[in-house]
């Protein structure tokens, strides 16, 4: 039975040579229940996976016609109950979740609720994000009375575990403390002017207090082990834990590249050409996914971490391979 309040920085950094994998999954989509995530979830329990990150996604604008014909702006959320969520896995799966908390759509007050209720919850890992520009907005735009970027929410965080309120006052009874995680860009964030800037921020994180990273899925290996070497070399010691997405679809080729910013590896790229129907590429996928995991675990990250969106059944094709 897994514990809640496992050290997931003390399992990042195991030793022992036993592989281990989480993966990460979206809230349902406003309305449509949890009966397809909870067997999403059933399917790969049987791994035991060592933790399960929840997505958040804030809210975002739609546009109306109303009556009089003019537009009307207003803002919805579309996947709301990231913490509900959050402690209904933990609660009916007993397996440790790390939910996002992000900048984007989210007041500081905001912030502040979500991680009251967290702790009321006994879930104490987060992972701390600005989260994505809104889709209307060229340049990402913090919300009012928001944080413009992920260090200044880990500072709220790191103000919060004090036992400090953002208005400056003092809990009566601070509860547990956050540990939390943050994300890195083995190909550079896509608003980094270069490797070297986001590898400062990266560092910058660390000594605020973040103790892992989880990178941007990535397909070329060799790109992966040069941005960890990098890394080391100007002192970030935390777990760098890579994220890898199966590739499954045709239509994937041009839409990765731009959605995720990374490369598709040429070799991948020509096998990908040569396929006739989606099924040959999911097919692909899994064999490619399959491949680098293989690697990385012989150059010892003994912890991969699997995005799930449209691939549910790729991963686990892939991680029943790897963990037979």
């Amino acid at each position: 039975m897994h514990n809640q309040f496992i050290d997931i920085e003390q399992l990042l950094r195991d030793q022992s040579g036993e592989k281990h994998f989480s993966f990460e999954v979206l809230p349902p989509l406003k309305g449509n229940g949890t009966e397809s995530l909870f067997s999403n979830i059933a399917k790969l329990k049987e791994f035991n996976p060592s933790f399960i990150n929840i997505t958040t996604h804030h809210s975002e604008y739609v546009y109306h016609e109303r009556e009089d014909g003019l537009i009307e702006r207003q803002r919805i959320r579309r996947r709301p109950g990231t913490v509900a969520i959050a402690a209904a896995i933990q609660q009916r799966y007993e397996i440790p979740v790390i939910p996002h908390v992000i900048c984007s759509g989210a007041t500081k007050e905001d912030i502040e609720y979500e991680l009251l209720d967290l702790q009321f919850l006994g879930v104490n890992h987060l992972l701390l994000l600005r989260g994505d520009k809104a889709r209307e907005d060229r340049m990402f735009t913090p919300t009012e009375n928001g944080h413009s970027h992920t260090t200044e929410l880990i500072e709220q965080v790191n103000l919060f575990n004090k036992g400090v309120f953002i208005d400056g006052s003092e809990m009566k009874n601070p509860g547990a403390p956050f540990t939390y995680g943050v994300a890195c860009y083995p190909e550079k964030h896509e608003e980094a002017p270069n490797i070297e800037e986001d590898l400062r921020y990266l560092k910058q994180k660390q000594e605020l207090g973040a103790t892992f990273a989880v990178t941007q899925l990535f397909y070329d290996n060799k790109k992966f082990f040069d941005f960890v070497e990098r890394a080391r070399s100007i002192g970030i010691t935390i777990p760098i834990v890579p994220g890898i997405k199966p590739f499954a679809k045709l239509s994937q080729l041009t839409m990765v590249p731009k959605t995720f910013h990374c490369d598709i590896p040429e070799e991948l790229a020509s096998l990908a050409k040569e396929c006739k129907t989606d099924e040959e590429a999911r097919q692909l996928g899994i064999e490619w996914a399959t491949q680098q995991v293989k690697e990385l675990y012989a150059h010892g990250f003994n912890n991969v971490h699997f995005y799930m969106v449209s691939a549910v059944k790729s991963v686990h094709e892939v991680v029943s391979r790897l963990l037979k």
